[in-house]
């Protein structure tokens, strides 16, 4: 237990700070509603959480080993957050159609984005290397691993309702205008301060 207060504390932070997932939540949120933001909350913290359990299973030693492996979904990260970042900006500012309505990051979309997220795989080497023991075992990861998708899923729906909450206060088109760029430029900042 007294092992256990101090992991709680470490994924609650690394899961309600700013990174590139709490942008789209965010951004997601309050141009398409709190229902669309739920895919990506599901598929971010399901893929957070199957990392760490990867890492502690040895994805994350093998990891370790392959430094330009590490350097290639850097890159293919920050090419991704980048296109969203675009993509953010170009939304429309009006109110969306539900025919009209762009394609949206999905759960497969935001488990994907964990997968190059250079954050996430930060906060499950530490996990790891931190909080699971030297004598930590399957068992041990796959606790970590749930503990922390239950942990990340409230802190993304805060993310969510907060979202929602700003688009309530945005009426006009030029004031979404101006909160899809400004959640662009937060997307590209979180991404670069990522790597």
């Amino acid at each position: 237990m007294s092992q256990l207060l101090p992991f709680v504390l470490f994924a609650f932070v690394a899961s309600i700070t700013p990174g590139p997932t709490n942008i789209l939540v965010l951004s997601n949120s309050s141009r398409f509603g709190l229902g669309a933001a739920m895919p990506i909350i599901f598929g971010a913290c399901s893929a957070a959480a199957l990392i760490v359990l990867l890492v502690g299973l040895g994805a994350g030693e093998w990891l370790l080993h392959h430094p330009q492996l590490q350097q290639l979904m850097s890159w293919l990260g920050l090419a991704w957050l980048l296109y969203l970042a675009w993509q953010i900006a170009r939304s429309p500012a009006g109110p969306v159609e539900a025919a009209a309505a762009p394609r949206r990051l999905g759960a497969l979309g935001a488990a994907g984005l964990q997968l190059v997220n250079p954050k996430v795989w930060m906060m499950a080497l530490a996990v790891v290397g931190v909080f699971s023991g030297a004598a930590a075992d399957a068992g041990r990861y796959a606790i970590h691993a749930l503990l922390f998708f239950l942990i990340a899923l409230p802190c993304l729906a805060a993310w969510a309702l907060l979202g929602v909450g700003a688009a309530k206060l945005l009426h006009s088109a030029a004031h979404m205008r101006r909160f899809n760029y400004a959640m662009a430029l937060l997307l590209v900042v979180s991404a670069l301060l990522s790597l």
